[in-house]
């Protein structure tokens, strides 16, 4: 037996119209459904601009496929899959959900948040999210930078971060990650939200910005 291609032109693509790839997304998305996400979404969250519409819809496809094992907006095609549609509606394109992401700016990215904790807090009553957290609960906050470029990057501001061990000023989303947990449960993402960085002296601001351009 030998190969028909080289390796490096062989792929494999799930396309069998009546098989489902993700069939675990079934309990999960009744479990959110239950807990009211796409309702707290609608309420909280109205993104601007054409692609803004229909979060309600939008964002529970993003959080299906993260759970799924997105780590792209190309990856959230995994949705419509086999005979994905037979068990969920409303699921959108990735352009579609590429574009409505682009519609959050600076102003309103607080609003999809808000509706984060508090479909965190009614679906802990909903499941046993964090068993044992009435005995003993470990919470820890922690930060990190992501480097962006240009100057009209919304929310972007300098700060410190360590390249190849050297601490450096750069421009970059600072974000803070709340994580609980318990000595018999997983890890659980209680909040996030972007920390405020301290703008650099006037010398360094000169510095970093020549090295951006």
């Amino acid at each position: 037996m030998r190969l028909l291609h080289s390796l490096a032109r062989t792929c494999a693509s799930f396309d069998d119209p009546n098989l489902v790839s993700h069939a675990g997304l079934v309990p999960v998305m009744a479990l959110a459904q239950r807990a009211g996400l796409g309702q707290l979404v609608a309420e909280l969250a109205r993104p601007g601009g054409e692609c803004g519409v229909n979060a309600h819809l939008k964002v529970p496809c993003l959080v299906a496929g993260m759970a799924a094992g997105a780590g792209s907006i190309d990856d959230m095609d995994l949705l419509r899959h086999g005979a994905m549609s037979t068990l969920f509606g409303g699921i959108r394109a990735p352009s579609t959900l590429g574009s409505h992401l682009r519609c959050y700016t600076w102003g309103n990215v607080a609003q999809p948040e808000k509706a984060g904790r508090e479909f965190l807090a009614e679906l802990a009553r909903q499941a046993p999210l964090l068993p044992g957290a009435g005995t003993l609960a470990f919470i820890d906050i922690d930060s990190m930078q992501k480097r962006v470029y240009g100057h009209h990057k919304q929310g972007a501001k300098f700060g410190h971060t360590k390249i190849q061990g050297k601490s450096l000023l750069v421009r970059g989303l600072n974000a803070l990650a709340t994580v609980i947990s318990t000595p018999i449960a997983a890890p659980v993402i209680g909040a996030t939200g972007c920390a405020a960085a301290t703008p650099p002296p006037p010398a360094a601001r000169r510095h970093v910005n020549r090295g951006d351009a």
